[in-house]
């Protein structure tokens, strides 16, 4: 098990203190079964770890706030620094507070890249080894974009020119 405490600058502080959070009580807990996250006597949520679809570093806006926050359709942040802010993607929708929909949770961390590397999956050893050796594989060729003009047909736009 790993525990990644939360991030709270000192200004924001005493706001936490209104729900309870604290040094001892803000943290995310990584287990191989499940990620917990504990932010003060407001909020514990508990996801398993095969619902988890990314982990991802963000920058967190002035205007979104500190604290507990929603933007009611699908984030919640715990949120005490503007920096070190980690985004947890679920693949299915959940309920913060019992009814906040939640599908993105938004943390303060302390060890952001730890908390990143700590979320992807296990690689086996197989893989490690034969991935290694192996060259990288080619990067596939992106179809070239069709003008949906004319039914997809490409035309030559005419220009004053060409009618004289």
């Amino acid at each position: 098990m790993a525990r990644f405490q939360m991030r709270v600058d000192r200004v924001w502080a005493p706001m936490m203190l209104v729900g309870g959070a604290t040094r001892s009580n803000s943290y995310v807990d990584v287990t191989p079964e499940a990620v917990t996250f504990h932010f003060g006597y407001l909020f514990n949520h508990t996801e398993d770890r095969e619902d988890i679809q990314e982990a991802k570093a963000r920058s967190w806006p002035w205007w979104m706030g500190i604290g507990w926050r929603s933007n009611l359709r699908g984030l919640v942040a715990l949120v005490g620094s503007y920096r070190n802010v980690v985004e947890v993607s679920f693949e299915s929708r959940s309920r913060a507070f019992g009814f906040l929909p939640m599908n993105r949770i938004a943390v303060s961390l302390e060890d952001p890249e730890g908390f990143i590397k700590a979320l992807e999956p296990p690689a086996p050893a197989a893989a490690k080894s034969s991935a290694s050796a192996a060259t990288k594989p080619a990067a596939k060729k992106k179809p070239a974009r069709r003008s949906t003009r004319n039914n997809g047909s490409t035309t030559k736009r005419r220009t004053k020119r060409d009618t004289k």
